[in-house]
């Protein structure tokens, strides 16, 4: 999205006089506006880009789907253009793009979970790849649900602002579920490794949608995420170290 975009300096004053240059605008159109979305002010300067390009910024509505009105309104705005809002739909719609961009990392995760998963007393088990590594996977995909889908969805009625905080509280209740789910083959040590895996991987996907919300900033995220990752990270690592622990004490 735009604020996104423009928090990170993809959408920039730079980026839209290259653009402007690039398509020789000044050739297509006889005016000297250019309307760009409210939101992306944070990354360009409109003064800048009208000394660079010669065209006038014009800060039009948030969504894209109001610029006809816009436009046939002689460039005015209602409040509601300059509003942002994050309903539960708009959240919503948001899941699936999350989640397209899951499927390549999965497929190393399968294999780097079916091989721990195997290691133990008889060096490597495909009995036990195969039944402690479903047991994995199961926490992995629980960690997806809470994340990229509970978390969101949910958002507003989850304790906290930090969104990995969200998604940690989110993971916390599917962790349990998936320990509780096979708690009759579990040890201690496996169900801490299955709890801290789904927390992790809950919180670190929830962290995903700070930047499509109206009420994070540049750098509250970036704050945030530098104090979340090493502790996701470090949850990970406690997870596998005992998971595989596990392996030689079953």
């Amino acid at each position: 999205n735009v604020w996104c975009a423009a928090g990170k300096a993809l959408f920039s004053t730079r980026e839209v006089v290259d653009r402007v240059k690039q398509t020789m605008l000044n050739k297509v159109v006889s005016h000297n506006q250019l309307i760009l979305p409210q939101l992306g002010a944070t990354g360009v300067s409109a003064h800048q880009v009208k000394k660079a390009s010669g065209f006038k910024v014009i800060w039009g509505p948030v969504r894209a789907s109001d610029i006809q009105h816009f436009i046939s309104a002689d460039n005015h705005t209602d409040k509601s253009m300059r509003q942002v809002t994050f309903s539960t739909l708009e959240r919503t719609v948001l899941i699936p793009v999350e989640l397209s961009h899951l499927p390549k990392p999965t497929l190393w995760v399968l294999l780097a979970v079916f091989l721990l998963s195997g290691i133990g007393t008889n060096v490597f088990s495909l009995g036990d790849a195969w039944y402690r590594g479903l047991m994995a996977l199961t926490a992995y995909a629980g960690g997806i649900l809470a994340g990229a889908v509970a978390a969101p969805i949910l958002l507003p009625w989850i304790p906290g602002r930090a969104f990995a905080i969200k998604g940690a509280l989110s993971g916390v209740i599917v962790g349990l579920a998936v320990v509780l789910l096979f708690k009759s083959g579990l040890i201690w040590m496996e169900s801490l490794a299955l709890l801290l895996i789904t927390v992790a991987i809950s919180s670190y996907l929830a962290m995903n949608f700070t930047g499509s919300t109206p009420f994070t900033s540049p750098s509250g995220v970036e704050k945030e995420m530098r104090r979340a990752i090493p502790l996701q990270a470090g949850a990970v690592l406690v997870a596998i170290v005992g998971w595989v622990t596990a392996g030689f004490l079953n």
